[in-house]
């Protein structure tokens, strides 16, 4: 089959800034692992800590499989702590369990772009599963019409991803400022957790972009 050179100029930058960004997370998660936090609170208290301070008392904070696999799940209100978060009391774990809490407390303040993130959800996961296909089947049968169909449907995973943004940025900044304020960490404490959030936020920085040149490239070979 015959693969499109121009292809690779558009995926590979993105793909190599998507490896760059995994690769600075896990580097700095793992680094900052080893650093004990000086009060010693492990993930999950202090996560329930900000939730506490910050007035929420209706959610849960469990513990899930999955390496960085933390997440807070709006529809039963559970925030969900990886193993590596859950129990340890290092500076990257107290770290990721304040930006989760963060979702939390977006929710419970009512935060428009996390309620416009959890809308997009369903017509994300179509765009996702069905979208890519249809303009890979476009190419494949030169058929602009079938291309832009694609795109269209495949253009829902890049409003979802460019709407995460500011979902994202905004956690982190209020895990940071409140990590501090609430005594969870030590004001020294900050650089580290800094490295460890500002790190992730790459990773949908990098997602974003590989989108847009998917969805760039296939709608200029719609275009030939």
């Amino acid at each position: 089959m015959f693969i499109d050179p121009s292809y690779f100029l558009f995926i590979l930058p993105a793909f190599a800034l998507s490896l760059w960004a995994s690769w600075r997370t896990k580097s700095a998660f793992k680094k900052y692992s080893q650093v004990r936090t000086f009060r010693g609170m492990t993930g999950a208290q202090a996560a329930q800590e900000m939730l506490r301070a910050s007035g929420i008392t209706d959610v849960q904070v469990v513990s899930t499989n999955g390496f960085l696999s933390d997440h807070y799940n709006p529809a039963d209100k559970t925030l969900a702590l990886s193993e590596a978060t859950f129990a340890s009391s290092s500076v990257a774990a107290v770290g990721v369990a304040c930006h989760e809490a963060g979702h939390a407390l977006q929710h419970a303040q009512g935060y428009k772009a996390l309620g416009l993130r959890s809308a997009l959800v369903p017509t994300a996961n179509l765009g996702s599963s069905a979208g890519y296909f249809v303009m890979l089947g476009g190419a494949l049968f030169h058929s602009p019409n079938m291309i832009y169909l694609g795109a269209m449907l495949f253009s829902a995973v890049l409003l979802f991803q460019i709407v995460t943004l500011p979902v994202e940025f905004d956690a982190t900044a209020r895990a940071k400022r409140l990590a501090v304020e609430t005594g969870i960490i030590m004001p020294q404490e900050r650089e580290g957790m800094d490295r460890v959030l500002n790190a992730a936020a790459m990773t949908y920085v990098a997602a974003v972009v590989s989108t847009m040149m998917t969805l760039l490239y296939y709608l200029l070979r719609a275009r030939r």
